[in-house]
């Protein structure tokens, strides 16, 4: 058992050290350093408490002398080496998962292991992975031969007593670190870096899987469910809305332009930052098409996505709906017949379609979107010699973007005005696509945004033949950033998305800037096209009452932002107001509470939680979708 403590230790110090000389100047050297290594001892220690458990029931109950000797000696050396592999593959695992998201393993490790086709997939087609086990295997056998001597068994005396006391002693430790030690306690830095360094990854991962269903009322601070009500209705209350019922959101929208029945193509771009677009200010700009395409169209310039996953971009873009705790709500039990953008075009004749460039089964997208208005297709419909490139995420943007030319074609010979949301893949780990569209190198981030800037273009270009062109609305924004993490727990620049609506027969050309979340394009996409219905969005047309603030957070974190404040929600029922980073990578300091603003927050966040759990998001009559 010493020795396994000394191997477990041994790693995961190194692992610390590791990541923290990776993450350089993000964490200020000295205390900082002092204080996360500490805290990390102690996690550590808190999670041999129940990994080394399975060998100290193993030592207790195996003999070693007699007629069972040579074998029972035997198993616990095998168990010693299958422990120090699990620990090196483990310790890997956690340097590629730091590489793509700059955390310790949390809530995404825990939704990957769900989707071990995608997931085994990336990582063939990302990393080395023969090189990489072949290290671990060489790593281990010389772990196991230099220090074989310290796992030596010699015959057995110990009394039979403590072979039942150590153990029993092990569990109540393992029982008292289960109640005393808690994932957020080592969260007492303002440096979100430097907490999640102090974090032991396989604790965490546990600790995120528990995490994975958070009932708003227990976890955090709450209001009289009147109040809540109250403040709700007054954030969506604008000029265009007549509420419909004493209480909740539910109200009739009259637009004051007649109703165009232009098409709508929404087009959700994987990982997709404000910061690749010389439109948004890089000088060296990755997506010279968009940047073409600007002058031309209605750009936003401040718009912040929910979240840091694509289910959130898709549950803002479909439900318009703040980021509620836990599973996003692509993903949760009794998600059918909800409120949603398809079925307010459905009531207006269109025929409202989801298209995914991977397999849909993947984050539950097909059947989310099948059971709310939209007719589904995926990647399993396009024929194997119409695909120009694939890999585990999904075919090559362009080849999505032919199977939606054909759809809308079917859709306008048959008379229907159409509504389609197209979630693309090209921009995802391992970032390959199809040789010769530009001098590009495969199986790098900036190479996979300029084909996917490329392939936005030649869609364009293509639906400029079809004779429905010049009566759709084109919409290119985000489902997330590319990056998720920073020294802020709720960094507001990891959040900043573009947004790009294309029509230049029907949308005049110009720049909002104001302050807009990703829940408010529903709406006010629906005011450019000048629908009448009845809402249940939480997010309003930032034409009709400018918002100035965005609705962001994690699974865990809720935030409201505003230019000069971040309304911060956490489990445990604390409510923090800080300065939001808003442009740079900078901690979080505390300001001055604004009452109102938090009350705003926690009405919100409450109020929608309430409402999905209680049924109130859904509808009477949800208009049928054909799913594929």
């Amino acid at each position: 058992m010493w020795w396994s403590a000394a191997i477990f230790l041994a790693i995961h110090t190194v692992v610390r050290l590791v990541l923290r000389l990776d993450i350089g100047r993000a964490v200020p050297p000295g205390l900082s350093d002092l204080r996360l290594f500490a805290t990390g001892l102690v996690f550590d220690l808190a999670t041999l408490a129940y990994v080394g458990f399975p060998i100290v029931v193993l030592v207790a109950l195996v003999p070693v002398t007699g007629r069972w000797g040579k074998l029972g000696r035997l198993s616990i050396e095998l168990a010693c080496v299958v422990l120090l592999v699990v620990l090196l593959f483990v310790a890997v695992a956690e340097w590629t998962f730091w590489q793509e998201f700059q955390t310790r393993f949390n809530f995404i490790a825990v939704d990957y292991l769900v989707y071990t086709t995608e997931v085994i997939g990336n990582i063939r087609q990302s990393y080395p992975v023969a090189t990489l086990l072949s290290a671990i295997v060489v790593a281990t056998a010389m772990l196991a031969w230099v220090t074989r001597r310290w796992r030596r068994v010699d015959d057995d005396r110990t009394l039979r007593g403590a072979r039942i006391a150590v153990p029993g002693a092990w569990a109540l430790i393992a029982l008292g670190v289960t109640g005393a030690v808690h994932a957020d306690l080592k969260d007492g830095s303002p440096n979100a870096y430097a907490n999640e360094l102090a974090g032991n990854g396989i604790y965490q991962f546990f600790a995120a899987y528990r995490a994975a269903s958070l009932e708003y009322d227990r976890f955090y601070r709450t209001i009289p469910d009147a109040l809540a009500d109250t403040e709700a209705r007054a954030s969506v209350a604008t000029p265009d809305a007549t509420f419909l019922h004493p209480t909740g959101i539910a109200r009739s929208i009259h637009n004051a332009a007649p109703e165009r029945r232009l098409n709508v193509v929404l087009v959700s771009v994987e990982s997709f930052s404000a910061e690749f677009s010389g439109t948004y200010g890089r000088a060296e700009s990755l997506t010279p098409e968009l940047d073409r395409l600007s002058p031309q169209s209605l750009v936003f310039t401040r718009l912040y996505a929910s979240g840091t996953r694509t289910v959130r971009g898709l549950e803002a873009l479909s439900l318009s709906v703040p980021p509620t705790p836990g599973e996003s709500i692509v993903k949760r039990p009794h998600n059918e017949g909800l409120f949603s953008l398809a079925s307010v075009f459905n009531a207006h004749g269109y025929e409202s379609e989801f298209l995914y460039g991977g397999y849909g089964a993947f984050d539950n997208m097909n059947y989310f979107f099948g059971h709310n208005g939209y007719a589904v297709h995926d990647r399993t419909e396009i024929p194997r010699s119409a695909i120009h490139h694939e890999n585990v995420w999904g075919v090559a943007d362009e080849d999505l973007y032919t199977l939606a030319l054909a759809r809308f074609d079917q859709a306008h010979d048959a008379g229907h005005p159409f509504f389609a949301h197209l979630m693309t893949t090209s921009n995802h780990r391992p970032y390959t696509f199809p040789e010769g569209r530009g001098p590009w190198k495969q199986h790098k981030r900036i190479s996979a945004i300029r084909y996917t800037d490329w392939a936005l273009g030649d869609f364009i270009r293509r639906a400029r033949t079809h004779p429905w062109f010049a009566d759709t609305v084109f919409v290119v924004t985000a489902d997330h950033c590319a990056m998720s993490a920073g020294k802020a727990e709720l960094p507001a620049f990891r959040y900043h998305i573009p947004l790009w609506i294309y029509s230049p027969a029907h949308v005049a050309p110009g720049r909002f800037d104001g302050l807009a979340g990703q829940i408010d394009i529903a709406p006010t996409l629906l005011g450019l096209v000048g629908l009448d219905y009845e809402s249940r969005f939480y997010g309003v047309d930032v034409f009709q009452s400018r918002p100035e603030r965005a609705l962001i957070g994690t699974y865990q974190l809720l935030g409201l932002l505003t230019d000069q404040r971040l309304v911060q929600l956490t489990p445990h029922r604390r409510a923090e107001t800080l300065a939001p980073a808003m442009v740079d990578d900078v901690p979080q300091p505390p300001v001055a509470e604004d009452p109102e603003l938090t009350l705003r927050a926690i009405a919100l966040y409450q109020h929608a939680a309430r409402d999905f759990t209680s049924g109130a998001m859904r509808i009477d009559r949800v208009a049928p979708s054909r799913r594929h």
